[in-house]
């Protein structure tokens, strides 16, 4: 097993040291959030904080790691008698992202359990945390019903399995930590809160900390235990720091002018519930134990909003995460103690680095976190050799909601919330024979099975005799997430400032329902004399807004090149993910004017996805007293629907899901 990189080796990324230990010292945080671009030690730190936690004692044989001086009362594998136990080194489980509900939370034999009446239980990864640490790369990825279970267990501090009446209880409490790349897609502001803190990571501009942060992984590469050898007495002293830090947080005291400042800095940056204030008290209380100091002063309350509010002001996938840092000074020196000052921080406390030698240059991050501009801020300079009629980008007009937009028959893609899908949750339609490991029981239609063989199998009391091929799976139905494709004309006949505003708006209503939806998202565009695929499919759908507001208009109509390259994107899609299904969102006004035959190759581009099945709806973007009606022709030829951008409001459309499917069956 290779030795892990020494956390207190990493450079610079002091906040997300601070955050991670500031978990260790107090567990009651609520764990870490980190977000960051790749390559930016965001794995590595998070591993390295295994070897810096104290070694926990545990009931020797327990799967459950229940601590011997007070053992879990209702551990599945007790009860424990308190007395001495084993000490091993505090473990790291990592939640890989196609894990199983299963696997997270542990497995009931329900043969046994039926037959036998036994609680036969396969832990799951949450025992094995179990006063360790539970981290989960790309977070964002993870099916949102495992995000909540793993959620809930963290607050709860068990982790609780029922089925079929048969149920099971376990303590599991852990450091969680998780990491993600907002480009990949964002996690919902409700799960969002549920994480203590988080940290936005960035790699460093400087280039004299690039070349450190270089020197050293090379240097741990060539030698791995002797790069961990040279930095030992400083993880020493950490993990000592830790120790005595976990002591003295009972004694910390948090006061009531540190409470009213935590109080009113909650308020003035409107978060939402009082999850806020209680992370931001036991982030300060713990800050001030990791500075050695039994009193909470304004610059633990300062840090501890840094930490704890940038995420729970993060309303809807388009609002930038972050803090406004003149707002919360005001706010701390209105509502402060006039006897304490943050103007001169303890050099050894909360930014100290966790006894790391501080690393030449800024910090990583300093100039990297500023939030991308918001879709439709207009402004952009017109591109170099623009030919006539070319237009710089303007603004969306305001989002509002939509109406569904869902793809006809039943799928079984990954679990979201637009198609009808057969999925792991939802309502129970039947019953069939598993295939492979048994997952949801249908329980009824397993007792129907097993009863007319009873006599047969010398059943002689009242429990009932199953066997294997009596088990019988559910089948449910629920809903899932799709590929939305939008194909957007961007040509000159789209390119008045107010029309083309209106349509960037309804393209933006639709990215907020397919953020909503848990869908993946794709951007092509036409215009002049090619399709381009502005964004390949992905879950940020706050890139695809990005690259929505920055998008000029101007030259000819290639409808059929665009048709085309959205048709290419799909093919690659459906090797790369066959059980996605796609619904194409094409927004025009269904001229074509770009290359040879424009309306007739057009007409056989669309009849391409309408040959393949693929669900799909024109928005008509035509204004004016005078109609062609080209785009309802094209929503012809694709096998869709046509709707304007007025019916696509979801208090006027009504029936136009009924609609999709009976032009697209």
């Amino acid at each position: 097993m290779t030795t892990p990189f020494p956390f207190t080796a990493v450079v610079g990324q002091d906040d997300l040291r601070l955050a991670l230990l500031l978990n260790a010292v107090s567990p009651a945080v609520g764990g870490v959030l980190v977000r960051g671009e790749k390559g930016t030690a965001k794995s590595t730190a998070v591993r390295a904080l295994s070897g810096l936690l104290p070694e926990v004692a545990a009931v020797p044989g327990c799967r459950f790691s229940c601590d011997p001086g007070a053992p879990d009362p209702g551990c599945p594998d007790g009860p424990h008698e308190p007395g001495a136990g084993t000490a091993r080194p505090a473990r790291m489980v990592e939640l890989p992202v196609g894990a199983s509900e299963d696997r997270l939370v542990g497995a009931l034999d329900i043969e046994r359990a039926l037959a036998e009446g036994v609680k036969a239980f396969e832990p799951g990864l949450l025992a094995d945390a179990h006063r360790g640490i539970l981290y989960v790369d790309e977070v964002n990825l993870l099916h949102d019903h495992l995000v909540d279970l793993l959620l809930d267990a963290a607050a709860m501090g068990a982790s609780y399995v029922e089925r079929e009446g048969v149920s099971v209880r376990h303590a599991a409490r852990f450091l969680l930590v998780g990491t993600m790349n907002p480009e990949e897609g964002e996690l919902r502001p409700q799960l969002l809160d549920r994480f203590g803190l988080t940290v936005e990571v960035a790699a460093s501009r400087e280039p004299d900390q690039r070349v450190e942060v270089v020197r050293r992984r090379l240097a741990y590469d060539a030698d791995p235990d002797g790069f961990a050898a040279r930095w030992a007495h400083e993880e020493t002293a950490v993990r000592a720091r830790i120790v005595t830090a976990r002591e003295l947080l009972p004694q910390v005291r948090l006061g009531d002018p540190a409470l009213r400042q935590i109080a009113a800095t909650c308020a003035a940056f409107e978060v939402d519930g009082m999850r806020a204030d209680i992370v931001m008290a036991r982030t300060a209380t713990a800050l001030a134990a990791w500075a050695g100091r039994t009193e909470v002063l304004a610059e633990d309350v300062r840090q501890a909003a840094l930490l704890a509010l940038p995420h729970r002001r993060r309303r809807n996938p388009f609002d930038a995460p972050g803090l406004d840092e003149d707002k919360l000074d005001e706010t701390l020196r209105e509502f402060g103690d006039q006897g304490q000052s943050d103007d001169d921080p303890d050099p050894d406390g909360p930014g100290g680095g966790g006894g790391q030698p501080p690393a030449e240059g800024p910090q990583g991050g300093d100039d990297a976190g500023s939030a991308a501009p918001e879709a439709g801020d207009g402004g952009e300079p017109q591109p170099a050799g623009a030919g006539a009629g070319e237009q710089s980008a303007v603004r969306a007009a305001e989002p509002f909601r939509t109406k569904v937009l869902s793809v006809p028959g039943i799928g079984t893609g990954a679990a979201g919330r637009r198609s009808r899908a057969r999925t792991e949750h939802g309502r129970t339609t039947g019953a069939r024979r598993p295939r492979g490991a048994l997952t949801k029981l249908h329980l009824a239609a397993t007792v129907q099975a097993a009863a007319p063989h009873q006599r047969a199998r010398g059943r002689r009391g009242p429990g009932l005799v199953v066997r294997r091929d009596d088990l019988r799976q559910a089948n449910r139905l629920g809903r899932e997430s799709n590929l939305v494709l939008f194909v957007v004309d961007a040509s000159g006949s789209m390119a008045a400032r107010q029309r083309m505003g209106a349509v960037k708006g309804a393209v933006l209503s639709l990215l907020l329902d397919a953020y909503q939806r848990r869908d993946k998202v794709g951007l092509v565009t036409f215009r002049g004399s090619a399709g381009e695929v502005v964004l390949p499919p992905t879950s940020s759908v706050d890139a695809a807004a990005a690259r929505l507001g920055s998008l000029p208009t101007g030259g000819r109509t290639p409808l059929a090149a665009g048709l085309l390259r959205a048709h290419e994107v799909l093919r690659v899609e459906r090797l790369r993910d066959p059980a996605r299904r796609a619904l194409v969102v094409v927004v025009t006004d269904g001229r074509a004017t770009g290359g040879p035959e424009p309306v007739a190759a057009a007409g056989r581009a669309a009849r391409l996805f309408a040959a393949e099945g693929v669900a799909s709806v024109v928005v008509d973007c035509e204004s004016g007293p005078v109609r062609l009606g080209l785009a309802g022709q094209l929503a012809g030829e694709l096998g869709g629907t046509a709707v304007t951008l007025d019916e696509l409001r979801a208090d006027s459309i009504a029936g136009l899901v009924k609609d999709v499917q009976r032009r697209v069956a």
